[in-house]
């Protein structure tokens, strides 16, 4: 009986050492949506619920205006599953995919929100929200960054909050 209880007892502690390693880790990544754009979603609902966790978690809030037809938003959502770029996503940022494609008036009314320069857009539209709320960058503006792994990684990493 002896010998068992150091045993258990060596267990006991293996077990309670394990417990802050998985506290202290960092919070679970972000969801990240699927390739293309949901036409029925309420944008506005995605991006207010997305801003409430980037107020809780710190991360920024990347909303990503596009069209399912449009060539260069799917070169992009290729760049964003790839494990590299998925896990800056997942670590960094809140992504709300925003179908300006179609005829939503009120999907354009909040690229125009977050993106007033107006004019012609160039698809896909990335801006860069903080967790409180405040444009951090454009590519409307700034121009967007290549659309390969290279180009995309380093542009999340810039902006990441």
């Amino acid at each position: 009986a002896t010998p068992s209880r150091p045993a258990s007892g060596s267990a006991s502690p293996a077990r309670t050492s394990a417990k802050p390693a998985r506290t202290s880790a960092a919070p679970e990544p972000a969801r990240i949506p699927g390739p293309g754009y949901d036409s029925s979603a309420d944008a506005q609902k995605q991006i207010e619920a997305a801003l409430r966790a980037a107020k809780a978690d710190g991360r920024a809030v990347l909303l990503d205006f596009g069209a399912n037809w449009c060539g260069n938003c799917k070169a992009a959502d290729k760049v964003f599953a790839q494990p590299q770029t998925a896990g800056i996503l997942g670590a960094s940022y809140h992504l709300v995919k925003i179908d300006i494609g179609g005829n939503s008036s009120a999907n354009s009314a909040l690229l125009r929100k977050y993106s007033p320069s107006g004019g012609t857009y160039t698809m896909p539209v990335l801006v860069v929200v903080s967790s409180s709320g405040t444009v951090r960058t454009d590519t409307h503006v700034t121009g967007n960054p290549s659309l390969t792994a290279d180009g995309i990684n380093a542009f999340l990493r810039k902006w990441a909050s």
